[in-house]
């Protein structure tokens, strides 16, 4: 099975401007291939996890990427899929995020012996003039067509900037120029993106006369019909600081029993045959899967011994394996009072509970255990002898875990 058909077996392939071209250049390891990444944080996370695997798969198949960062759009901001404008960022800021990009990125992508590219569009949209734009590229662009686009028909009820506006203009340049700096013969993306991508290949014909091909992938949904990781609070990031591996692990392993499959063929190398022996499976089966699942993401982007580590951790809380290998949290002997600390403040310090209150009400409600015992004593106190040696493991709800040992 060639790339092109393994992309279609995986469900990974929405829309494609010309099919039998895209197939003939990929198949062969002909695709100069950019997918663009807006730097909004210092982090990329499960949103973007789906593009890397892209990016990976056609690498493996002879295909050549360009990781093209946007320090030039993300001065502006994509409207698709938002009901309000994204927050303006410096241009240090958006330095700094781009820097963090390119080291989580080579987890993924060799970068070696030009095999593949990084690029930054504030390369050259930086240095734009205004009136040479409205002249040159503005002239091919229909306002018509571009209102009929989904990104921009979300937003005219509540109000679109003209700034906004520019996005689509920006992004399609972006292919005009990579087009004619690497020979850029096609642009990957998101479902959201495809009016963007339109935009490109017709530029590239009018300005140039030549041809270039577009194609989306599904988006990779949550249970709510939302992108995952792009909500505001509660991102799944791919940077270890601020979603820990053995965190990665259970978001992964915790997914529904109606998305385990889905996820395995969209988002690991397995083969697709030892995937669909896993679509025979239900029941107590499906956990093995999702381990697997869980196992095979951690790996990728942490390493095999993060996601050993994480899988020892996670069933350490089943009695099964080494507990070391759980998020651990340190307490000091200033914390405790008279040689005891109450539950909420290690549900606190632990990142169990964001607030007292938050903490009290999940012990009310019985959400909370000590060592597998459960606790509905708000006033519970935890004794410095217990919190010595291996210390103890929190437990707040089905997912959430921490061993809190004295320091």
């Amino acid at each position: 099975m060639k790339i092109y058909e393994e992309l279609v077996a995986r469900g990974l392939i929405a829309q494609v401007t010309d099919e039998e071209e895209i197939r003939e250049l990929v198949n062969n390891g002909k695709a100069t291939f950019y997918i663009g990444f807006d730097p909004t944080a210092d982090s990329l996370h499960v949103g973007h996890f789906m593009a890397l695997c892209l990016m990976k798969r056609l690498q493996m198949a002879g295909n050549k990427p360009i990781a093209l960062i946007g320090g030039g759009t993300g001065m502006v901001g994509d409207p698709s899929g938002r009901t309000d404008m994204r927050q303006m960022l410096t241009e240090e800021t958006i330095q700094h995020n781009c820097d963090c990009f390119k080291k989580q990125m080579s987890r993924f992508i060799d970068f070696s012996d030009d095999k593949a590219m990084m690029v930054n569009n504030a390369d050259w949209l930086m240095k734009l003039n205004y009136v040479e734009v409205l002249r040159e590229v503005g002239s091919c662009f229909s306002v018509n067509n571009m209102l009929r686009a989904e990104c921009y028909k979300q937003r005219m009820e509540k109000g679109l900037s003209f700034l906004e506006f520019n996005y689509m203009i920006m992004q399609s340049y972006d292919f005009y120029m990579l087009y004619q700096k690497y020979g850029c013969n096609m642009q990957f993306g998101g479902n959201d993106q495809w009016s963007n991508m339109l935009g490109g290949t017709e530029l590239i014909r009018r300005k140039l006369n030549k041809n270039a091909y577009a194609m989306t992938i599904n988006l990779l949904l949550n249970s709510e019909g939302k992108k995952m990781g792009k909500t505001q609070s509660g991102a799944v990031w791919l940077d270890p600081n601020k979603t820990s591996p053995f965190d990665f692990y259970q978001y992964w392993r915790n997914v529904s029993d109606a998305d385990v499959l889905k996820c395995l063929r969209m988002l690991t190398f397995l083969p697709l045959e030892q995937i669909d022996e896993m679509d025979k499976w239900e029941g107590s089966q499906l956990n093995q899967a999702k381990e697997i699942l869980a196992y095979e993401l951690t790996g990728l982007v942490h390493g095999e011994e993060e996601a050993k580590k994480a899988q020892e951790g996670a069933r350490a809380l089943f009695s099964k394996g080494n507990a070391a290998d759980m998020p651990t949290t340190e307490i000091e002997e200033a914390d405790l009072t008279e040689g005891e600390v109450d539950l909420i403040t290690l549900l606190q310090k632990s990142n169990l509970a964001s607030t007292r209150s938050d903490g009290r009400r999940a012990i009310e409600q019985g959400g909370v255990s000590i060592d597998g015992e459960k606790v509905t004593d708000i006033k519970f106190m935890v004794v410095k002898e217990n919190l010595e040696g291996d210390g103890i493991v929190i437990k707040r709800g089905k997912k959430k875990f921490a061993k809190v040992i004295l320091k």
